[in-house]
C-alpha cells in the first residue's frame, strides 16, 4: 500500500472515533437526571444572657502605697549635758508605755540655775516690798511737811500784819519769812522724793520680769533633761548610751506612734476624679476653703491591704489628698489614716501595720445613681452582643463610660430591659439564630459587685 492510503486510513479512523464519542456523549446528556435538593436548617446557637438595668453603684479607687506613722518623734536635745539615766529596753523596735522615762541628762547645772533665779526673784520682791514701805514713810512725811508749811505762812502773816502796825522788829519778820522759806523748801524736797518713786517701782518690777524669765527658762531647760514618752511608741534608730555627753541639737532617737498609721497611696488620676464625684457638693463652692469644708471625705470608706499576704488588711478613712500629683506616675497622692494599727495583731499571721509596708489601698463611696452595668467581658472591641425580639444576634456599638474590676459601665447605646449576650462567640453573625439562656446568677453576682461586694 501507498503513502497516500496509509494517511487516508489514519484520518478515517480518527473521525470514525470523534463521531463515536459524540454520539455516546449525546446519549448521556439525554439519559441524565436533576440532582436532587435538600432543605437543611441552621441550629439556633445556645448562649447565656443577662437582662441589662440600673444597677446601685459603688464607685472605686485603687492605688498602692507605703505605709508610715501618723506621728513620729525626733528626741533632739535642747541642752547638753550627761546621760545619767538610759532606759534598759531603750532598743529599735521596743514598745513602751505613755510617760516612760526614757534618757535623763545631768540636772546639777539647771537645777542651780534655777535656785538662782528664784532667789534673784526673792531679792526683787523684798526690794519692792521695801519701796512700798518707803512710799508709804514718804506720803506721810509730806503731810506733816505741808502741815508744818501752813503753821508757818500762818505764822508769817500773823507777823506782817504786826510789823505793818510796827508791833514786831523787822528782823523778826524777816526770821519768819527765811523759816516759811525753808519749809517750803522741805515740802518740795519731800514731793520730789515721791516723784521719783514710781521711776523705781517700773525699774524694780522689770527686773522682776526678767528675773521670772530667767526662771521660767531655767525651769524648762530642767525639764529638758529628762524625755518622757508622749504616747505609746515603737521606738526607731537609737543614738545615745549611757554617760555620754549629748550637746544642743544633738539627735537621740527617733520614736514612731502607735495611735495611729497613714499609707499615702497613688492613685490613678481618673479614678480619683470618679470617686471624688460622689463626695464633692452639688452647688460649685465660692472658694477653695468652701470647698475643703464641704468635701464629704468621711463618706469614703478605705481598705487597706498588705501586698504578698492574703487575708492581711485593715479598715480606714481618706483623710486628705495631699498637694499636687507624683512626679514620677502623675498620680493623685490619697492619704489614708488607719486608726489603732496595732489592735488584734497576731504575729506573723496578722502583723501590725508597721513602717515601709507596701500596701494595697481600696477606695470607696456609693455612687449618686444607679448606673447601667454590664460585664466588662461582654463588650468586645466596643460592642455588645444583644439578643433581639425574635431571638436573634444583634450587634451593638456602645459607649463605655469606665471599667471597674470585672464591671463596664455603659451610657450610650444599651436601654434597661435588653438582653445581652455574656459567652464570647466564635463567630458573631448579625441575625444568627439564638436560644438564649437568662444567668440569674450572674445577674446576682453582677448585682454584689456593684454594690462594692464580694459575691
Amino acid at each position: 500500500m501507498s503513502r497516500r492510503g496509509q494517511r487516508l486510513g489514519r484520518a478515517l479512523a480518527v473521525l470514525a472515533g470523534v463521531a463515536a464519542g459524540a454520539a455516546l456523549l449525546a446519549v448521556l446528556v439525554a439519559s441524565r437526571q436533576a440532582p436532587e435538593r435538600e432543605e437543611t436548617t441552621v441550629s439556633a446557637l445556645a448562649v447565656r444572657a443577662i437582662e441589662a438595668r440600673p444597677l446601685p453603684f459603688r464607685l472605686e479607687a485603687r492605688g498602692h502605697g507605703v505605709a508610715r506613722p501618723a506621728e513620729t518623734w525626733q528626741a533632739i536635745a535642747s541642752v547638753s549635758g550627761r546621760v545619767v539615766e538610759r532606759h534598759p529596753e531603750l532598743e529599735s523596735g521596743t514598745l513602751l508605755a505613755e510617760g516612760t522615762l526614757l534618757v535623763a541628762l545631768d540636772p546639777s547645772r539647771y537645777e542651780l540655775a534655777v535656785a538662782e533665779a528664784e532667789a534673784e526673784l526673792a531679792s526683787l520682791a523684798a526690794e519692792l516690798a521695801q519701796l512700798e514701805t518707803e512710799a508709804d514713810n514718804a506720803e506721810r512725811l509730806l503731810s506733816l511737811e505741808r502741815e508744818r508749811l501752813s503753821l508757818a505762812e500762818q505764822e508769817l502773816s500773823r507777823i506782817e500784819r504786826l510789823a505793818a502796825s510796827g508791833s514786831v522788829s523787822t528782823s523778826q519778820r524777816d526770821e519768819q519769812r527765811r523759816s516759811t522759806l525753808a519749809q517750803r523748801q522741805a515740802v518740795a524736797a519731800q514731793e520730789k522724793v515721791l516723784a521719783l518713786l514710781p521711776s523705781r517701782r517700773d525699774v524694780l518690777a522689770a527686773q522682776r520680769e526678767r528675773a521670772a524669765a530667767r526662771l521660767a527658762q531655767a525651769r524648762r531647760d530642767l525639764e529638758d533633761t529628762r524625755f518622757l514618752a508622749p504616747y505609746d511608741l515603737r521606738l526607731g534608730e537609737v543614738d545615745v548610751e549611757q554617760y555620754q555627753f549629748v550637746t544642743a541639737g544633738q539627735r537621740l532617737f527617733e520614736a514612731d506612734s502607735l495611735a495611729a498609721a497613714e499609707v499615702e497611696a497613688h492613685v490613678p488620676i481618673a479614678m480619683m476624679r470618679r470617686l471624688l464625684a460622689g463626695a464633692v457638693p452639688d452647688e460649685p463652692p465660692r472658694s477653695a476653703l468652701e470647698l475643703s469644708e464641704r468635701l464629704a471625705l468621711a463618706d469614703i470608706e478605705a481598705e487597706v491591704a498588705l501586698v504578698g499576704a492574703e487575708g492581711v488588711g485593715w479598715t480606714g478613712r481618706l483623710v486628705r489628698v495631699a498637694s499636687g500629683l507624683d512626679p514620677a506616675t502623675r498620680t493623685v497622692r490619697a492619704v489614708v489614716r488607719v486608726a489603732d494599727p496595732y489592735r488584734d495583731v497576731l504575729p506573723p499571721d496578722r502583723p501590725p501595720l508597721q513602717r515601709d509596708m507596701y500596701t494595697r489601698v481600696r477606695l470607696s463611696t456609693p455612687g449618686r445613681e444607679p448606673l447601667l452595668v454590664v460585664p466588662a467581658s461582654a463588650v468586645h472591641q466596643g460592642e455588645l452582643y444583644l439578643a433581639d425580639d425574635e431571638d436573634r444576634l444583634v450587634r451593638r456599638r456602645v459607649t463605655v463610660a469606665f471599667e471597674q474590676g470585672e464591671l463596664a459601665v455603659i451610657t450610650a447605646g444599651l436601654a434597661p430591659g435588653e438582653r445581652v449576650v455574656v459567652d464570647d462567640l466564635a463567630t458573631a453573625i448579625h441575625g444568627r439564630r439564638l436560644s438564649p439562656r437568662r444567668d440569674g446568677k450572674l445577674e446576682e453576682r453582677l448585682a454584689a459587685l456593684a454594690r462594692g461586694e464580694t459575691p
